[in-house]
């Protein structure tokens, strides 16, 4: 109980910290740093959408980054569109985040069921070798899509509206609207790891012939999950896109969905914190290593990578349960007793007498 309540702490904490960040950085004169800020939790609403498939049931999927791919484009195309004041399918563009934003997210869960209902019929290296044919065919499809920029993708010199005063040009605006996505995210998220309806994900993960034999649907379980997960990344390539002004194919490559696993890995498979946690470290390494190695010499920085490869095997060997695992270990061996106070006060008190003498 104490430990848990000490997480709960660190948790509110971190929310604090967060939630203070941009008004320190203005303070500091480091806008910069908002952005980046943004940045990590994009990607860690992205990591925490891959996680609910991977970490809690197994499913190693290798084309994740296609959903954020369709959430971003359908911001750029109507966007585009908009812009340009022709309609897209015959209905007139917008560039209101009230009707572009879940039409992305509705899209993205469209096209997660279709991939989802296929890939989800296979097993191991197959499923991998699947989910990443898929994104590759939204890729290329992108690529080909010449009225779209094809490969140079669509620039966006404004972001999505949002009515009242919500003014998403303003980066600390952005900064606050991600993180209070990304906490709405995480709530539902703990809502659902904690659901029997996840209990099935989890079981099924562990022995899915035996979950089979109890009666219940696996691959319905499993769809209903692929598409909320897939629904969650569309979300965060729909900030993604507005954060960074462009959106292209970039978005779906295959090395992106790398990066995720690695992000969920790092920070800690199967939980919901873990992935908030690897998609900082690994986004903050990437910024910080070449800089870092620009100090030290001139040019260095071209190879960050040969530092961040050792540090990902590093945690990857030695810290089990990645990062979130040997942040609990730590609290764990703090709160444990010592033998003397664990067979009571006056096993202390003579330890210490005989310290004493």
């Amino acid at each position: 109980m104490a430990i848990f309540s000490r997480g709960r702490l660190v948790g509110l904490v971190l929310v604090a910290a967060a939630a203070a960040l941009p008004l320190a950085m203005a303070a500091l004169g480091t806008p910069f740093y908002t952005s980046l800020a943004t940045r990590i939790l994009i990607f860690a609403l992205a990591a925490l959408s891959l996680d609910l498939i991977l970490g809690y049931g197994g499913l190693v999927s290798l084309g994740h980054a296609a959903f954020m791919g369709v959430g971003g484009y359908t911001v750029g195309i109507l966007f585009h569109h908009s812009a340009a004041m022709t309609p897209v399918l015959g209905m007139p563009a917008t560039e209101s985040a009230l009707v572009v934003w879940p039409l992305a997210v509705l899209l993205s869960a469209l096209f997660a069921l279709l991939i989802g209902a296929v890939c989800l019929r296979t097993r191991g290296i197959f499923f991998i070798m699947i989910t990443l044919a898929f994104a590759q065919m939204l890729y290329y499809l992108f690529v080909s899509l010449r009225p779209y920029g094809g490969e140079d993708g669509i620039a966006l010199w404004s972001r999505s509206d949002l009515p009242g005063s919500i003014d998403l040009e303003d980066n600390t605006v952005l900064y606050y609207v991600c993180l209070a996505i990304l906490m709405a995210a995480v709530l539902l998220s703990l809502r659902l790891v904690r659901s029997p309806f996840f209990q099935v994900i989890r079981g099924a993960k562990d022995n899915e012939r035996r979950m089979t034999a109890l009666g219940y649907p696996v691959l319905r379980y499993q769809l209903v999950a692929f598409v909320i997960s897939g629904a969650l990344a569309g979300l965060s390539g729909v900030l993604l896109a507005n954060a960074t002004g462009f959106v292209g194919p970039a978005y779906l490559e295959w090395i992106r969905s790398g990066e995720l696993i690695v992000m969920v890995v790092l920070g800690g498979m199967g939980t919901v914190i873990g992935p908030l946690l690897g998609a900082a470290a690994l986004v903050l390494l990437e910024e910080f290593i070449p800089l870092l190695l620009d100090l030290v010499r001139a040019g260095w920085g071209e190879h960050w990578q040969i530092v961040l490869g050792p540090l990902l095997l590093a945690v990857v060997l030695f810290a089990r349960g990645g990062l979130l695992g040997l942040f609990s270990q730590h609290l764990r061996s703090r709160a444990r007793p010592t033998a003397s106070e664990a067979r009571g006060p006056a096993a202390a008190k003579t330890a210490a007498v005989q310290g004493d003498g």
